[in-house]
């Protein structure tokens, strides 16, 4: 197995160089010129940029603006970052040690950088902020929704946790809030088959058989609405949102289900009301068991 290379670059706002490797040919002269090609939607200007500021970097350091293509070599550097509103809530730390770190993830901060949102994301945020820069998730939580995520400290120890949750070895409790219907007999365990298509913002239950289950549990109710504990065995996209919603209870605050509304994302006002409640596990460095609960509360 080949070993990865280290970056020649430092972290900037906790996050990792960019890694661009070049083809092993091609018809390229300068390593401009492929990277005019490599990267379509950044400015020649901006590639010019970054070349005559030293910020296009090898394992031996910054390269000129003339450096020759060299096929099978590297080079790394910093992309530019997008415009991002700040997300007005902190995140709380609820455990931490050598190996784990567990985290209540506010709404509207995303897990891990994607799309619009990368330095307003918590791994980035807590990469910086606690100086943990190899810190990773060991599984994610939407944007949308707020509680508990477990990311790991040690390197070494990524693969054990991230698979606690690939194979469904992590007891997970939500809690959301939602209409209330008299006539709902619960608790009850909803079985159905999800589905996502790449590049649609919402997830759909099709026919087929049940790739999802989550059990949904009255807490309490006042006022026409109500306190559910949801249970899910599955982790699919949006699956406790649509679970809720073909029940007739969408949760108090969906934009997504049963109707998509458009939301700017520097409105956060109205938070879903869906929280990550508890994680339940065997440790697999410790061998103990686990559990944490979260901090945070929804109201009623």
């Amino acid at each position: 197995m080949r070993r990865k290379q280290r970056p020649p670059l430092p972290q900037r706002h906790g996050l990792d160089p960019a890694r661009l490797r070049m083809p092993d040919d091609g018809p390229w002269t300068t390593l401009r010129d492929h990277l005019l090609d490599r990267l379509p939607k950044v400015a020649p200007e901006r590639i010019d940029a970054l070349l005559a500021e030293g910020r296009v970097h090898d394992l031996d350091g910054p390269l000129p603006a003339d450096a020759p293509f060299v096929p099978g070599k590297s080079v790394w550097f910093h992309r530019d970052l997008p415009e991002e509103t700040p997300v007005p809530f902190e995140i709380g730390v609820v455990h931490r040690d050598e190996a784990i770190l567990v985290v209540d993830k506010p709404h509207f901060l995303a897990t891990i950088p994607r799309g619009k949102h990368v330095v307003e994301t918590a791994l980035v945020r807590l990469r910086r902020d606690l100086g943990l820069p190899h810190l990773i998730p060991a599984h994610r939580l939407d944007r949308a929704t707020a509680g508990l995520v477990l990311f790991v400290v040690d390197p070494a120890l990524r693969g054990k946790y991230q698979l606690l949750f690939k194979d469904r070895a992590v007891v997970k409790e939500y809690e959301a809030i939602a209409r209330h219907d008299p006539d709902l007999a619960l608790p009850t365990t909803v079985r159905s088959r999800i589905e996502k298509v790449k590049g649609v913002i919402t997830a759909q239950e099709v026919p087929g058989p049940p790739n999802a289950e989550t059990r949904v549990e009255l807490v309490e109710h006042r006022d026409g609405w109500a306190r559910y504990r949801l249970l899910p065995t599955t982790g699919r996209t949006h699956q406790l949102r649509l679970h809720l919603s073909g029940l007739g209870i969408p949760i108090r605050n969906d934009d997504f289900y049963p109707v998509l509304t458009e939301k700017p994302l520097d409105d956060f006002t109205d938070p879903l009301q869906l929280l990550a409640k508890a994680l339940e596990f065997t440790d697999p460095v410790t061998g103990e068991r686990r559990r944490f609960d979260s901090r945070l509360e929804l109201r009623l």
